[in-house]
């Protein structure tokens, strides 16, 4: 018979045996874990890759994923073939070649993408071309008269209403709309209503000024 000691003794020198036996498993699982995930990566890498290199797979501009649209633009009808979901102002910077109209946030929030269309202000990035067929759309190129400015142009220049020139486009576009809604009675509402086209250069106090003056003329004109 054995004495508990020796059960005792025995027992301690299975532990170790036993402690290095589930550290290799570990170590072992381990290691082979590390080599099906070196295998595993690059191959879903080249997958991706591969289905993005597929010509199947979905492109917007394939051609059966356009549409032909008419836009009138600036008093001249023009016809393009578009994806469904292309962006007025990607339409008319892009397609058309007046960049005049100016992408700043693209989410509706500066206001430099305004242009009119029916003679009313509208986000151009927020407004899909196809949401523009059989109306008048107005970008800041077809304000003017050949060399002659629109009031609202020539106020900008006098009044020294830009700095930068990056948000100008929409200032003024947006300010001829403005005028044309009748909200130009006092600086305090004239801001108000111009608080959707952001200036960074801080230029606010001449944008005012600019107009309160081409509204003036404008408005001597008309009568």
């Amino acid at each position: 018979m054995h004495s508990r000691d020796e059960d005792s003794a025995s027992q301690s020198k299975s532990f170790p045996e036993e402690t290095h036996s589930s550290r290799r498993h570990f170590l072992s699982q381990l290691a082979a874990l590390s080599a099906s995930l070196t295998i595993a990566v690059p191959g879903a890498r080249a997958a991706s890759s591969k289905e993005r290199s597929n010509p199947e797979a979905s492109d917007p501009e394939r051609p059966e994923s356009l549409i032909d649209i008419v836009l009138k633009v600036n008093g001249q009808e023009k016809r393009l073939k578009v994806d469904s979901r292309v962006t007025l102002l990607d339409a008319v910077r892009d397609r058309l070649n007046m960049s005049g109209t100016k992408k700043g946030c693209d989410h509706g929030a500066c206001g430099a993408c305004t242009v009119l269309v029916d003679g009313k202000r509208v986000l151009s990035c927020l407004t899909l071309a196809v949401m523009a067929q059989g109306k008048e759309v107005i970008t800041i190129e077809g304000l003017a008269h050949g060399d002659e400015l629109h009031p609202v142009q020539a106020a900008f220049v006098t009044c020294d209403g830009f700095q930068c020139g990056y948000c100008t486009p929409g200032q003024i576009v947006s300010a001829v709309g403005c005028i044309g809604e009748g909200h130009t009675r006092s600086d305090s509402e004239i801001r108000e209503f111009m608080s959707g086209n952001l200036c960074r250069c801080g230029a606010y106090p001449n944008i005012v000024q600019a107009i309160k003056q081409a509204a003036i003329e404008m408005k001597g004109a008309a009568s």
